[in-house]
């Protein structure tokens, strides 16, 4: 009596021959499977290689080529910073020129307005000291023909006391 025994059914081959045309079939499917069907699969599998391999790379240089504009932009940015900064600053100093400017013309200005006032102002006052004058001479000339009684048409003599009435006056208000 065996203690143990294995049926294996129908699996096992009861035959050599049986065994021999299982290798022989084996090793024909592993010949077509190893000629055909595995390169087919290599070449497949190459070619999802390299499609995905040249992808990543185009990606790669994508990022480069952004990252290149990116950096030129921002180059380009710093630049046209810096030129606006010297453009405000070449702005700032004009408009300080301007206003020194103006106000240089300002009182310039003013002081050819002021000088030309004390020159009106002393020609009016001139003038203004003539007319009185002749004013007063001509007044005088009559209160001094009404006190003395008699006329005082000469023009020489009527300017002559016109002449020391004004003087008169204007020692009185000099000393005054």
């Amino acid at each position: 009596m065996v203690p143990f025994e294995i049926d294996f059914g129908p699996l096992v081959p009861e035959h050599l021959s049986e065994i021999i045309v299982g290798i022989v079939l084996f090793l024909l499917v592993w010949a077509v499977m190893a000629w055909k069907v595995v390169p087919a699969f290599e070449k497949t599998y190459a070619e999802r290689t390299a499609a995905i391999q040249g992808g990543i790379e185009r990606a790669e240089a994508k990022q480069r080529e952004a990252q290149d504009a990116l950096d030129r932009y921002n180059a380009q940015l710093a630049g046209a910073r810096e030129e606006a900064a010297r453009i405000r600053e070449d702005a700032k100093n004009q408009g300080s020129q301007i206003v020194a400017e103006m106000r240089e013309q300002g009182t310039v200005d003013a002081t050819r307005l002021r000088e030309a006032a004390a020159a009106q102002i002393t020609a009016e006052r001139t003038q203004a000291v003539t007319e009185l004058k002749n004013e007063i001479g001509g007044l005088a000339t009559q209160l001094a023909g009404q006190i003395v009684g008699e006329s005082l048409t000469d023009d020489e003599r009527a300017k002559r006391s016109v002449d020391r009435f004004i003087s008169e006056l204007e020692g009185q208000t000099g000393r005054a």
